[in-house]
């Protein structure tokens, strides 16, 4: 299941269900964004915009509580980021509740957010404390650099499989209890169809797809902004 599929083909040129996936959600929030901030005014009148101005003022404060006043001032589009990742995270995690594949449950989107908070984390050191930055991997002595480095390169492994692995493992055995609910029902003389797909698998789909899916979100985020608050206030 983790292997994405070509769904669209021009000649040469293919695009996986991955891709076509991502650039849904993609489409669906931008959308959502462009509706709900339309009529925006200087002094909310309406319900929407007293929810909004909650929300991104939350997310502001929580970004600024993790990665600090310093780094935020010089980093400003850490907010944005962070509340444009874990809504792309979150939906792309949750769509498979409609019936998509997941964008998660392929490692080169994880990887790919992985490899932006990676690079993220070395301009944000290069950004505060110049290429001095660098001196850290020499510490506490230059004999272990080598490990020092290994340490470096496991950041975008670990973030990239964490949820991969956890999105993924979700949806395998939900698709063998579908097959396993199917294969009953047609042992059950009289019923074609499979009732117990309709509700046996709602609590599993309540923790694989929505409490495993948020959760994996929140942590990816949040370790994002603790590796480049930690990168932008290190000496």
């Amino acid at each position: 299941m983790s292997q994405a599929k070509w769904v669209i083909f021009f000649n040469n040129f293919k695009l996986s269900d991955t891709v076509v996936t991502s650039w849904i959600i993609i489409a669906a929030l931008a959308l959502v964004s462009f509706l709900l901030t339309r009529n925006l005014k200087k002094v909310p009148t309406s319900k929407v915009q007293v929810f909004l101005e909650f929300a991104i003022g939350g997310l502001a404060n929580f970004v600024t509580d993790t990665m600090g006043e310093k780094t935020l001032k010089r980093m400003p589009n850490m907010i944005p980021y962070i509340g444009s990742l874990f809504l792309f995270f979150a939906c792309s995690n949750l769509i498979g509740l409609l019936g998509f594949r997941s964008p998660t449950t392929d490692l080169d989107t994880t990887l790919a957010w992985a490899l932006i908070t990676f690079f993220m984390i070395y301009y944000a050191g290069v950004k505060f404390n110049g290429f001095g930055f660098f001196k850290g991997l020499l510490e506490p002595i230059p004999f272990l650099l080598p490990l020092n480095l290994i340490g470096e390169l496991a950041k975008p492994i670990s973030l990239s499989f964490r949820p991969f692995g956890n999105i993924l493992g979700g949806s395998v055995i939900m698709k063998l209890l579908y097959d396993f609910l199917g294969y009953v029902s047609t042992l059950i003389p009289g019923i074609s169809i499979p009732v117990g797909q309709l509700l046996i698998p709602v609590p599993l789909h309540l923790y694989f797809d929505i409490f495993a899916g948020l959760l994996q979100s929140f942590i990816f985020i949040m370790l994002t902004m603790v590796f480049v608050g930690n990168a932008a206030g290190a000496e």
